[in-house]
Protein backbone atom coordinates (compact mmCIF):
# COMPACT_ATOMS: atom_id res chain seq x y z
CA UNK A 1 0.00 0.00 0.00
CA UNK A 2 1.34 3.43 -0.94
CA UNK A 3 1.84 5.98 1.81
CA UNK A 4 -0.19 9.17 1.91
CA UNK A 5 1.04 12.18 -0.05
CA UNK A 6 0.50 15.88 0.63
CA UNK A 7 0.73 18.52 -2.10
CA UNK A 8 0.83 22.21 -1.07
CA UNK A 9 -0.76 24.90 -3.22
CA UNK A 10 -0.01 28.60 -2.67
CA UNK A 11 -0.80 31.76 -4.60
CA UNK A 12 1.34 34.43 -6.23
CA UNK A 13 5.09 34.65 -5.61
CA UNK A 14 6.64 37.99 -6.53
CA UNK A 15 10.34 37.67 -5.70
CA UNK A 16 11.72 40.97 -7.03
CA UNK A 17 12.11 44.49 -5.61
CA UNK A 18 11.98 44.36 -1.81
CA UNK A 19 11.94 40.57 -1.73
CA UNK A 20 15.11 40.54 -3.82
CA UNK A 21 16.73 42.96 -1.38
CA UNK A 22 15.78 40.67 1.53
CA UNK A 23 17.29 37.69 -0.28
CA UNK A 24 20.57 39.57 -0.71
CA UNK A 25 20.83 40.12 3.05
CA UNK A 26 20.31 36.66 4.44
CA UNK A 27 19.44 33.03 3.96
CA UNK A 28 16.99 32.30 1.12
CA UNK A 29 14.90 30.35 3.64
CA UNK A 30 14.40 33.34 5.92
CA UNK A 31 11.64 34.99 3.89
CA UNK A 32 9.38 31.96 4.41
CA UNK A 33 9.37 32.37 8.18
CA UNK A 34 7.58 29.72 10.23
CA UNK A 35 5.66 28.44 7.19
CA UNK A 36 8.84 26.66 6.08
CA UNK A 37 8.31 23.38 8.01
CA UNK A 38 4.86 23.00 6.44
CA UNK A 39 6.18 23.71 2.95
CA UNK A 40 9.16 21.39 3.21
CA UNK A 41 7.18 18.53 4.75
CA UNK A 42 4.89 18.33 1.72
CA UNK A 43 5.80 16.29 -1.33
CA UNK A 44 5.79 19.46 -3.43
CA UNK A 45 4.75 23.09 -3.38
CA UNK A 46 2.99 24.41 -6.48
CA UNK A 47 2.78 28.19 -6.97
CA UNK A 48 2.26 30.98 -9.48
CA UNK A 49 5.55 32.74 -10.24
CA UNK A 50 4.56 36.38 -10.68
CA UNK A 51 7.85 37.67 -12.09
CA UNK A 52 10.59 36.63 -14.49
CA UNK A 53 13.94 35.56 -13.06
CA UNK A 54 16.38 37.39 -15.29
CA UNK A 55 19.33 39.74 -15.51
CA UNK A 56 17.84 41.36 -18.62
CA UNK A 57 16.96 44.94 -17.69
CA UNK A 58 15.01 46.11 -20.73
CA UNK A 59 11.34 46.54 -19.81
CA UNK A 60 8.47 45.44 -22.04
CA UNK A 61 7.27 48.60 -23.84
CA UNK A 62 4.77 47.37 -26.42
CA UNK A 63 1.84 48.76 -24.43
CA UNK A 64 0.82 50.43 -21.21
CA UNK A 65 1.55 48.62 -17.97
CA UNK A 66 1.44 49.96 -14.41
CA UNK A 67 3.96 47.58 -12.79
CA UNK A 68 6.87 45.52 -14.06
CA UNK A 69 8.62 42.98 -11.85
CA UNK A 70 11.76 40.88 -12.11
CA UNK A 71 13.91 38.84 -9.76
CA UNK A 72 17.55 37.87 -9.96
CA UNK A 73 19.02 34.38 -9.79
CA UNK A 74 18.86 34.31 -5.98
CA UNK A 75 15.11 33.76 -6.36
CA UNK A 76 15.87 30.21 -7.50
CA UNK A 77 17.50 29.49 -4.13
CA UNK A 78 14.40 30.84 -2.39
CA UNK A 79 12.13 28.60 -4.46
CA UNK A 80 14.24 25.56 -3.70
CA UNK A 81 14.37 26.41 0.01
CA UNK A 82 10.55 26.45 0.09
CA UNK A 83 10.25 23.10 -1.74
CA UNK A 84 8.63 24.75 -4.76
CA UNK A 85 8.73 21.92 -7.28
CA UNK A 86 6.57 23.46 -10.00
CA UNK A 87 5.40 26.91 -11.02
CA UNK A 88 2.79 28.36 -13.33
CA UNK A 89 4.24 31.04 -15.63
CA UNK A 90 1.02 31.92 -17.44
CA UNK A 91 0.35 35.36 -15.99
CA UNK A 92 0.49 39.09 -16.66
CA UNK A 93 4.08 39.65 -15.44
CA UNK A 94 6.22 36.88 -16.87
CA UNK A 95 7.15 39.00 -19.95
CA UNK A 96 7.64 42.23 -18.00
CA UNK A 97 11.26 42.18 -19.18
CA UNK A 98 10.62 41.08 -22.72
CA UNK A 99 10.98 37.70 -24.34
CA UNK A 100 14.59 37.44 -23.29
CA UNK A 101 13.52 37.72 -19.66
CA UNK A 102 11.13 34.81 -20.11
CA UNK A 103 13.73 32.67 -21.86
CA UNK A 104 16.25 33.28 -19.06
CA UNK A 105 13.56 32.31 -16.56
CA UNK A 106 13.03 29.01 -18.33
CA UNK A 107 16.78 28.36 -18.26
CA UNK A 108 17.02 29.07 -14.53
CA UNK A 109 14.07 26.82 -13.72
CA UNK A 110 15.35 23.99 -15.91
CA UNK A 111 18.79 24.15 -14.30
CA UNK A 112 17.18 23.96 -10.85
CA UNK A 113 14.88 21.08 -11.93
CA UNK A 114 11.77 23.14 -11.10
CA UNK A 115 8.94 22.18 -13.44
CA UNK A 116 7.09 24.97 -15.21
CA UNK A 117 3.97 25.35 -17.32
CA UNK A 118 2.07 28.15 -18.98
CA UNK A 119 4.83 29.88 -20.97
CA UNK A 120 7.45 28.86 -23.48
CA UNK A 121 9.49 29.71 -26.54
CA UNK A 122 6.44 29.29 -28.79
CA UNK A 123 2.75 28.47 -28.43
CA UNK A 124 3.33 24.71 -28.55
CA UNK A 125 5.78 24.84 -25.65
CA UNK A 126 3.65 27.35 -23.74
CA UNK A 127 0.68 24.97 -23.73
CA UNK A 128 2.76 21.87 -22.98
CA UNK A 129 1.82 20.28 -19.62
CA UNK A 130 4.33 18.90 -17.13
CA UNK A 131 4.49 15.67 -15.13
CA UNK A 132 5.97 15.59 -11.62
CA UNK A 133 7.16 12.34 -10.09
CA UNK A 134 6.38 12.64 -6.39
CA UNK A 135 6.58 10.04 -3.61
CA UNK A 136 3.49 7.90 -4.10
CA UNK A 137 2.03 10.13 -6.81
CA UNK A 138 2.48 11.13 -10.45
CA UNK A 139 1.08 14.65 -10.83
CA UNK A 140 0.17 16.33 -14.12
CA UNK A 141 0.14 20.13 -14.36
CA UNK A 142 -1.42 22.49 -16.91
CA UNK A 143 -0.99 26.30 -16.87
CA UNK A 144 -3.12 28.94 -18.63
CA UNK A 145 -4.10 32.60 -18.22
CA UNK A 146 -6.73 35.03 -19.49
CA UNK A 147 -4.56 38.03 -18.53
CA UNK A 148 -2.49 40.15 -20.95
CA UNK A 149 -3.31 38.80 -24.42
CA UNK A 150 -0.33 40.89 -25.57
CA UNK A 151 1.90 38.29 -23.85
CA UNK A 152 0.38 35.32 -25.69
CA UNK A 153 2.83 32.99 -27.40
CA UNK A 154 2.62 32.45 -31.15
CA UNK A 155 4.14 29.81 -33.45
CA UNK A 156 7.26 31.99 -33.77
CA UNK A 157 7.25 34.06 -30.59
CA UNK A 158 7.81 33.21 -26.91
CA UNK A 159 4.97 33.98 -24.54
CA UNK A 160 2.19 32.65 -22.37
CA UNK A 161 -0.52 30.03 -22.76
CA UNK A 162 -3.34 32.51 -23.22
CA UNK A 163 -6.93 31.27 -23.07
CA UNK A 164 -10.19 33.18 -22.95
CA UNK A 165 -12.15 31.69 -20.04
CA UNK A 166 -15.43 30.52 -21.48
CA UNK A 167 -17.43 27.32 -21.51
CA UNK A 168 -17.48 26.64 -25.23
CA UNK A 169 -16.21 23.78 -27.34
CA UNK A 170 -12.95 25.54 -28.26
CA UNK A 171 -11.75 26.36 -24.74
CA UNK A 172 -12.96 23.13 -23.16
CA UNK A 173 -11.60 21.14 -26.09
CA UNK A 174 -8.09 22.36 -25.27
CA UNK A 175 -8.54 21.30 -21.65
CA UNK A 176 -9.83 17.88 -22.72
CA UNK A 177 -6.83 17.27 -24.99
CA UNK A 178 -4.32 18.29 -22.31
CA UNK A 179 -5.99 16.11 -19.68
CA UNK A 180 -5.94 13.15 -22.07
CA UNK A 181 -2.24 13.74 -22.77
CA UNK A 182 -1.46 13.73 -19.05
CA UNK A 183 -3.52 10.60 -18.40
CA UNK A 184 -1.66 8.81 -21.19
CA UNK A 185 1.57 9.86 -19.45
CA UNK A 186 0.32 8.16 -16.29
CA UNK A 187 -0.77 11.22 -14.29
CA UNK A 188 -2.91 10.18 -11.33
CA UNK A 189 -3.71 13.75 -10.27
CA UNK A 190 -4.31 16.46 -12.89
CA UNK A 191 -3.98 20.10 -11.81
CA UNK A 192 -5.11 23.09 -13.89
CA UNK A 193 -3.29 26.21 -12.69
CA UNK A 194 -5.08 29.28 -14.03
CA UNK A 195 -4.24 32.96 -13.60
CA UNK A 196 -7.60 34.56 -14.27
CA UNK A 197 -9.68 37.65 -13.79
CA UNK A 198 -9.03 41.14 -12.47
CA UNK A 199 -7.56 42.13 -9.12
CA UNK A 200 -9.38 42.48 -5.80
CA UNK A 201 -12.45 40.34 -6.36
CA UNK A 202 -13.69 38.24 -3.46
CA UNK A 203 -16.06 36.07 -5.53
CA UNK A 204 -15.42 34.12 -8.74
CA UNK A 205 -17.71 35.28 -11.56
CA UNK A 206 -20.30 32.89 -12.96
CA UNK A 207 -18.33 32.15 -16.13
CA UNK A 208 -15.29 31.12 -14.07
CA UNK A 209 -17.43 28.81 -11.98
CA UNK A 210 -18.97 27.27 -15.10
CA UNK A 211 -15.53 26.81 -16.70
CA UNK A 212 -13.99 25.29 -13.55
CA UNK A 213 -16.83 22.84 -13.02
CA UNK A 214 -16.79 21.72 -16.63
CA UNK A 215 -13.01 21.35 -16.51
CA UNK A 216 -13.37 18.97 -13.57
CA UNK A 217 -15.98 17.00 -15.50
CA UNK A 218 -13.36 16.59 -18.24
CA UNK A 219 -10.90 15.05 -15.79
CA UNK A 220 -9.18 17.94 -13.98
CA UNK A 221 -8.81 16.98 -10.31
CA UNK A 222 -7.68 20.35 -8.92
CA UNK A 223 -8.25 23.86 -10.25
CA UNK A 224 -5.52 26.06 -8.80
CA UNK A 225 -6.70 29.64 -9.30
CA UNK A 226 -4.85 32.91 -8.66
CA UNK A 227 -4.71 36.55 -9.81
CA UNK A 228 -7.10 38.49 -7.55
CA UNK A 229 -4.54 39.04 -4.74
CA UNK A 230 -7.37 37.92 -2.42
CA UNK A 231 -8.33 34.40 -1.47
CA UNK A 232 -11.71 33.15 -2.67
CA UNK A 233 -13.84 30.24 -1.57
CA UNK A 234 -13.22 26.54 -2.16
CA UNK A 235 -15.69 24.31 -3.96
CA UNK A 236 -15.85 20.51 -4.15
CA UNK A 237 -17.50 19.50 -7.43
CA UNK A 238 -18.01 15.83 -8.24
CA UNK A 239 -15.06 14.88 -6.07
CA UNK A 240 -12.72 17.50 -7.57
CA UNK A 241 -11.24 20.49 -5.72
CA UNK A 242 -11.69 24.03 -7.06
CA UNK A 243 -9.48 26.68 -5.43
CA UNK A 244 -10.96 29.72 -7.14
CA UNK A 245 -8.18 32.01 -5.90
CA UNK A 246 -5.30 31.21 -3.59
CA UNK A 247 -4.36 34.87 -3.04
CA UNK A 248 -0.80 36.09 -2.53
CA UNK A 249 2.01 34.26 -0.76
CA UNK A 250 5.16 36.41 -1.15
CA UNK A 251 5.59 40.02 -2.25
CA UNK A 252 6.53 43.52 -1.13
CA UNK A 253 3.22 45.15 -2.05
CA UNK A 254 1.55 48.05 -0.33
CA UNK A 255 -1.59 46.94 1.52
CA UNK A 256 -4.77 48.56 0.26
CA UNK A 257 -6.87 50.26 2.96
CA UNK A 258 -9.67 47.91 4.07
CA UNK A 259 -8.66 45.26 1.51
CA UNK A 260 -6.60 42.56 3.21
CA UNK A 261 -4.34 41.34 0.45
CA UNK A 262 -1.91 40.41 3.24
CA UNK A 263 -3.91 37.35 4.32
CA UNK A 264 -4.34 33.95 2.71
CA UNK A 265 -3.71 30.23 3.25
CA UNK A 266 -1.46 27.32 2.48
CA UNK A 267 -3.77 24.80 0.82
CA UNK A 268 -2.64 21.26 1.70
CA UNK A 269 -4.19 18.49 -0.35
CA UNK A 270 -3.83 15.06 1.23
CA UNK A 271 -4.02 11.93 -0.91
CA UNK A 272 -4.05 8.27 0.06
CA UNK A 273 -3.19 5.71 -2.61
CA UNK A 274 -3.46 8.47 -5.19
CA UNK A 275 -7.00 9.47 -4.13
CA UNK A 276 -7.82 12.87 -2.65
CA UNK A 277 -9.04 12.62 0.94
CA UNK A 278 -9.03 16.08 2.48
CA UNK A 279 -7.93 19.66 1.97
CA UNK A 280 -6.38 21.46 4.91
CA UNK A 281 -6.30 25.27 4.95
CA UNK A 282 -3.56 26.86 7.06
CA UNK A 283 -4.02 30.64 7.53
CA UNK A 284 -1.03 32.87 6.82
CA UNK A 285 -0.19 36.56 6.93
CA UNK A 286 2.12 38.54 4.66
CA UNK A 287 4.51 41.32 5.53
CA UNK A 288 6.77 42.99 2.98
CA UNK A 289 9.23 40.29 1.87
CA UNK A 290 8.11 37.80 4.53
CA UNK A 291 5.30 35.34 5.20
CA UNK A 292 4.32 33.74 8.50
CA UNK A 293 1.60 31.62 10.04
CA UNK A 294 -1.37 33.65 11.27
CA UNK A 295 -2.19 33.16 14.93
CA UNK A 296 -4.76 34.11 17.53
CA UNK A 297 -7.43 36.62 16.64
CA UNK A 298 -5.95 37.25 13.22
CA UNK A 299 -6.12 33.58 12.27
CA UNK A 300 -9.69 33.41 13.54
CA UNK A 301 -10.68 36.42 11.40
CA UNK A 302 -9.10 34.93 8.28
CA UNK A 303 -10.90 31.63 8.84
CA UNK A 304 -14.26 33.31 9.47
CA UNK A 305 -13.94 35.08 6.16
CA UNK A 306 -13.00 31.90 4.31
CA UNK A 307 -15.86 30.00 5.92
CA UNK A 308 -18.38 32.53 4.59
CA UNK A 309 -16.87 32.41 1.09
CA UNK A 310 -16.82 28.59 1.10
CA UNK A 311 -20.40 28.25 2.31
CA UNK A 312 -21.58 30.46 -0.54
CA UNK A 313 -20.14 27.78 -2.83
CA UNK A 314 -21.75 24.90 -0.97
CA UNK A 315 -18.66 23.92 1.03
CA UNK A 316 -18.67 23.47 4.80
CA UNK A 317 -15.14 23.70 6.26
CA UNK A 318 -14.52 22.12 9.65
CA UNK A 319 -12.06 23.27 12.33
CA UNK A 320 -8.74 21.46 12.47
CA UNK A 321 -5.55 21.64 14.50
CA UNK A 322 -3.82 23.72 11.84
CA UNK A 323 -6.78 25.85 10.80
CA UNK A 324 -9.62 24.41 8.70
CA UNK A 325 -10.21 21.35 6.59
CA UNK A 326 -12.61 20.12 3.92
CA UNK A 327 -13.21 16.45 3.23
CA UNK A 328 -13.10 15.75 -0.49
CA UNK A 329 -16.35 13.80 -0.74
CA UNK A 330 -19.95 14.78 -1.36
CA UNK A 331 -21.18 13.80 2.10
CA UNK A 332 -19.03 16.42 3.81
CA UNK A 333 -20.38 19.35 1.84
CA UNK A 334 -23.66 21.15 1.42
CA UNK A 335 -26.01 20.30 -1.42
CA UNK A 336 -25.17 23.42 -3.43
CA UNK A 337 -24.54 27.16 -3.23
CA UNK A 338 -26.67 28.75 -0.55
CA UNK A 339 -27.27 31.97 -2.48
CA UNK A 340 -26.67 33.47 -5.85
CA UNK A 341 -23.81 35.88 -6.37
CA UNK A 342 -24.58 39.49 -7.18
CA UNK A 343 -22.09 39.85 -10.02
CA UNK A 344 -22.03 43.69 -10.22
CA UNK A 345 -21.33 43.85 -6.49
CA UNK A 346 -18.45 41.39 -6.58
CA UNK A 347 -15.72 44.05 -6.34
CA UNK A 348 -13.91 43.71 -3.04
CA UNK A 349 -13.94 47.36 -2.08
CA UNK A 350 -14.99 46.38 1.42
CA UNK A 351 -13.07 43.15 1.71
CA UNK A 352 -11.92 43.78 5.25
CA UNK A 353 -12.56 41.46 8.15
CA UNK A 354 -14.88 42.05 11.10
Amino acid sequence: MRASTTVAFVGDLMLGRGVGAALSNGSPARIWGDTLPILTSSAAVIANLECPITSHDQEWRDGWKAFRFRADARAIDALRAANVRAVNLANNHILDFEERGLLQTLEHLDTAAIAHVGAGRDCEHAMRPAVLELPGLRLGLIGVTDNMPEFAASPRRPGTAYMSIRSDAAALGVVRLLVQELRRAGAELVVLSVHWGPNLRIWPPARFRDFARQATELGVDVVHGHSAHLFQGVEIHNGAVILYDTGDFMNDYWIFPFVRTDRSFIFLLELVQGRMRRLRLVPIRLEPARVSLARGCEAAAIMRCMRRRCMALGTQPAPSAMGMEVAVDAASNLSGPRWKFNEPADWALSAGYP
